[in-house]
């Protein structure tokens, strides 16, 4: 939780797989501010989960936790706090997913594939309080956490030839959450660099 105006930054480490986390974590960022304008979904449980033939109902539901359900009941507790006044902002992170294959990665695209199929849904309940909703995909952005191998052969398809860092994204993020911004609402928004 961050302070627009003197930067001020707060934390409270929650489970987000805990169903009432969400309106615990809105809460506690009302409490400290009085109000929350911007609500960013930066959170995801990732990594190989397994390719079809390797999934279990656990592993599916752990995804769906934390990567969809989290994110619809913070935007639910987000809008639950938010007075009507424009300029409220749900930004939601994708990985591409609907653009390629992810074929090691199955629970994890559906999951985060569930946020871009309910972008429409939610951006068009919740522009009607003055919020605009929007999902960012950020490409391949270099976190630290590919192998050598991962990391050439992603370098290797980017027209930039070089990685995202988390910066580019940042970025964005940031502009989607200004007035310049107002006018977008229930997009994705593919920022890869020129992956392929």
């Amino acid at each position: 939780m961050i302070d627009g105006i003197d930067g001020r930054v707060e934390h409270l480490g929650l489970d987000l797989t805990a169903p009432d986390a969400p309106d615990q974590l809105v809460a506690a960022a009302v409490e400290v501010y009085g109000r929350v304008d911007v609500l960013v979904c930066n959170h995801a449980l990732s990594g190989s989960d397994g390719p079809l033939g390797e999934l279990d109902a656990a592993m599916l539901d752990r995804h769906y936790a934390v990567n969809t359900r989290s994110s619809i009941l913070l935007a639910q507790a987000f809008a639950r706090q938010h007075d009507g006044a424009p300029g409220g902002r749900v930004v939601f992170m994708t990985s591409g997913q609907n653009l390629g294959p992810m074929p090691s990665e199955v629970a994890y695209a559906a999951s985060k594939g569930a946020l871009v199929g309910i972008m429409p849904t939610l951006s068009h309940h919740l522009i009607r309080q003055g919020i605009a909703v929007n999902a960012v995909n950020p490409g391949p952005t270099d976190t630290g956490y590919a192998s050598a191998q991962t990391h050439e052969w992603v370098r290797e398809r980017m027209s930039l030839g070089r990685w995202g860092q988390p910066d580019d994204a940042a970025r964005l993020v940031s502009w989607l959450c200004t007035d310049d911004a107002g006018w977008i609402t229930g997009q994705v928004i593919n920022s890869e660099g020129g992956f392929r």
